[in-house]
């Protein structure tokens, strides 16, 4: 049973701040900032980030919605199940937000098993790449494979790290964070 999820970022920003939420122009900008002043895994991203990425969140929407999701949001803030402590690396200043899962409605979460970007893109065969899962799926796959951060810790058997979380609603983020 989840009973937690958790938020990895940068504390000088502040808890999810999304770049999708950004017109493509701003997010670009944003993104370059990040480059120039060397700040966290976010400069590290290839030039066509955004674009794959605003891609492949449309691509997880409607898979998600054609399992009878209702995602309100255009784009989803991220988190994941269970701890993954490797995150805080990500960021000059990492901070870790704990939330119940049962402050969401579960029609507004979908899941990937390892982060959007791997599971959606790589081609190896494995049945759970280009899938996106409702919470009741979510619960078989961990059954079956467990979790990434337990078995793949250190990356060496694949890029699954953890499993992300999709939020497609702000309104239990913003009564949790004011």
């Amino acid at each position: 049973m989840i009973e937690f999820l958790y938020h990895y970022y940068d504390d000088s920003v502040g808890p999810f701040c999304n770049l999708s939420d950004l017109e493509p122009e701003e997010a670009e900008r944003v993104l370059n900032d990040l480059r120039v002043q060397k700040r966290g895994f976010a400069s590290k991203r290839s030039m066509d980030y955004l674009t794959i990425r605003r891609n492949l969140e449309n691509r997880a929407r409607e898979l998600f919605i054609e399992k009878g999701g209702k995602p309100i949001r255009s784009y989803p803030h991220y988190m994941t199940v269970g701890e993954c402590p490797r995150l805080m690396d990500w960021y000059n200043q990492g901070k870790v937000l704990r939330i119940p899962i049962a402050e969401f409605d579960s029609m507004t979460l979908s899941f990937t098993y390892g982060d959007l970007f791997p599971t959606m893109r790589y081609q190896d065969g494995k049945k759970y790449r280009g899938q996106v899962y409702t919470l009741n799926e979510i619960y078989h796959v961990i059954e079956e494979f467990g979790l990434p951060q337990e078995w793949n810790s250190q990356g060496k058997d694949g890029p699954e790290r953890y499993i992300e979380v999709q939020i497609w609603d702000d309104k239990p983020l913003t009564k949790l964070l004011g």
